[in-house]
């Protein structure tokens, strides 16, 4: 699906009384009428519209999934970068799933600074960092690919409209992209040359996020990248 039921919104632009927006993104005014607190994109989606917000940090919320970094090791959890103001937490118990004796083990040979993780947050109400679990399907410690950091209000349009953007980049690829909410993209590819034109492809998404025809744009991106590499998908 094109671009064309998108269109570019300024702050302090007023916005519908039926548009799908949430604050920090969004303000009341002194008449009550909802405006954009940030440079946005106004989508049209069936009877309603939606506000996707260009610029902002990304806040915890329980249920979200994210890619964290591993930033410290505690005495009995990790502190991890979830690419926001707030700090979250992963404990021991929650990664081994059994009771963990700090005098016999180092948490480090389980994840150490720098390690990337696939997480749920499971807990957070701002009075205390964000609760992390790896419990379920696709969660843990990643060992393979690699990890690329966008804005994480760019997320949407790497992802775009019905998934239509995010089929883009991997059929196109063939690598395996998964786009998670705080900004974290991790990218598995058949080679090198594929993985390089799949960064660059993200990175093109998230400077020119605002603009329409976009998704055109990056199918023509890949194609010619391939073309200049002598890549395939096989590869």
């Amino acid at each position: 699906m094109s671009d064309q039921k998108r269109r570019l919104v300024l702050p302090g632009e007023i916005l519908g009384s039926n548009v799908d927006a949430k604050e920090p993104y969004v303000y009341r005014d002194e008449q009550g009428s909802v405006r954009a607190a940030v440079a946005g994109l106004l989508d049209k989606r069936d009877e309603r519209e939606v506000f996707i917000p260009l610029e902002g940090v990304y806040i915890p919320k329980p249920g979200d999934i994210v890619i964290g970094l591993i930033s410290g090791v505690g005495v009995t959890n990790w502190f991890v970068d979830i690419n926001s103001p707030y700090t979250a937490v992963l404990n021991v118990q929650d990664l081994l799933g059994r009771p963990f004796n700090p005098q016999l083990d180092e948490l480090s040979r389980y994840l150490n600074v720098g390690d990337y993780i696939k997480a749920k947050v499971v807990a957070f109400d701002r009075t205390r960092n964000p609760l992390l679990s790896v419990q379920g399907q696709g969660l843990g410690r990643i060992v393979e690919g690699k990890v690329i950091e966008i804005s994480p209000t760019r997320i949407p349009r790497v992802i775009g409209r019905k998934g239509s953007m995010l089929e883009v980049l991997t059929k196109e690829t063939g690598c395996e992209v998964y786009a998670a909410v705080n900004g974290r993209i991790h990218v598995k590819c058949p080679n090198r040359e594929m993985e390089a034109i799949v960064i660059l492809a993200i990175k093109t998404i998230e400077r020119e996020a605002f603009t329409t025809g976009l998704t055109a744009r990056i199918r023509k991106l890949i194609e010619e990248e391939k073309i200049v590499r002598g890549v395939n998908v096989e590869g």
